[in-house]
């Protein structure tokens, strides 16, 4: 049985922590609050649903956010690198990473970075018609996407 060339061989879910989940949950007591003092109570209910439905779904959305290393691309959110264009790849520990987000970042750099992730690697950009220097990719495991893409690299 062949495995399909674009099946990933990495896989990474930047999802929320939970204590988002509970500050969503904060956020709808505090709706709910808000309204029961001053209107009846099916409209502070309503409102509570609605604040935890659209905060929830964000936060779902937020969270779908993925990384993949398939034998043939990166894809990281909806970006897609293909592993041939992939350059050199460094582990950065939270220091660098902030370095490299912040002040020492290329405006022309792709970023796919979460605020709640530390960590992440650096892809250098080896195709000569891309402007992009380098793809900044969060992750809460940097040395196995930095493998997988060495591995999936090699492969290509």
């Amino acid at each position: 049985m062949t495995r399909d060339a674009d099946a990933p061989s990495y896989r990474e879910n930047l999802s929320v922590p939970a204590s988002w989940w509970l500050a969503c949950a904060a956020l709808t007591a505090i709706v709910w609050w808000i309204f029961v003092l001053a209107t009846p109570m099916w409209v502070a209910i309503g409102a509570a649903v609605v604040a935890a439905v659209a905060v929830g779904a964000g936060l779902a959305q937020y969270s779908s956010t993925a990384i993949e290393v398939s034998n043939v691309h990166l894809r990281a959110g909806a970006a897609r690198l293909p592993l041939v264009h992939c350059g050199d790849v460094t582990v950065l520990d939270a220091t660098q990473t902030r370095a490299l987000h912040g002040p020492q970042a290329d405006a022309r750099a792709f970023f796919l970075v979460r605020p709640y992730i530390a960590t992440a690697v650096r892809i250098d950009v080896a195709d000569p018609r891309d402007p992009t220097p380098y793809w900044l990719v969060g992750t809460r495991h940097p040395h196995a996407l930095a493998d997988a893409i060495s591995d999936g690299r090699a492969r290509a």
